[in-house]
């Protein structure tokens, strides 16, 4: 996994759950001791990177000063401060644009959420070269509070849905995109992966892999999900860096 270089997206204003971490921004929340941000980093440790971008705006300094002063060891982290609101494919290409680091394919997180899963099962994807990009999508009896993925043949990606109750695959967004796709991103800002780049990329007959998988999924992005972090994390803290 070296040559893949993590984009963590923590540039959100967190509305929905800002009254109960009023003086730091969502990826901040502590959860075990640590902020819930570390955790991914540590988490991606654990999968072979070792070199992270983490895209910051709302209350930026408080995960900037929190890198500089604990570094996680076996990983590079800088951070790439977005100064207006740029939608989560514009901040994602903002980090990339202003950051010291490029590798073959970029692995795209949201900072308030995490699926432990080994990550190969994404890089196995663009073994074929026909494939542009993978998707992570957990597999979820209740899908009322997440959009979902339609898929194809083979697990080819070929659309999205809006939130819905029953079972079906979540897009977790975990995002693994080869470097030169990016070239076909479109120069809008703000700029949404789900609602804008994904969608005009299908419909240029992009192949894009959706990568199934069943495993433990957590988006803090809720007061009740936030109450859920600290059990999350203890329960899984073998993908985790100690």
């Amino acid at each position: 996994m070296s040559s893949i270089v993590a984009v963590v997206l923590a540039g959100g204003q967190g509305t929905r759950i800002r009254h109960l971490l009023p003086e730091i921004p969502k990826p901040m929340a502590p959860v075990r001791g640590r902020p819930f941000v570390e955790w991914i980093v540590r988490y991606l440790v654990r999968q072979g990177i070792t070199r992270v971008i983490i895209g910051t705006g709302y209350k930026a300094g408080v995960i900037e000063e929190h890198f500089a002063a604990s570094p996680v060891k076996d990983i590079q982290v800088t951070c790439v401060r977005e100064d207006e609101p740029l939608g989560t494919a514009g901040g994602f290409l903002h980090a990339v644009a202003h950051s010291p680091f490029s590798g073959e394919a970029w692995l795209v997180l949201n900072g308030d959420s995490l699926v432990f899963t080994p990550l190969a099962s994404l890089a196995e994807s663009l073994r074929d070269p026909a494939v542009q990009g993978a998707l992570l999508g957990v597999e979820m009896e209740d899908t009322a509070r997440y959009g979902t993925l339609l898929t194809g043949p083979n697990g080819q990606l070929r659309g999205f849905r809006e939130k819905q109750p029953g079972a079906g695959l979540i897009n977790s967004g975990v995002y693994l995109l080869r470097r030169e796709l990016t070239a076909r991103f479109s120069a809008q800002r703000p700029l949404a992966f789900e609602t804008q780049v994904f969608p005009a990329l299908l419909q240029a007959d992009v192949k894009l892999q959706a990568v199934p998988v069943r495993a433990p999924f957590l988006d803090i992005g809720t007061p009740e999900s936030l109450q859920q972090a600290e059990t999350f994390i203890g329960e899984n803290e073998g993908w985790l860096l100690g």
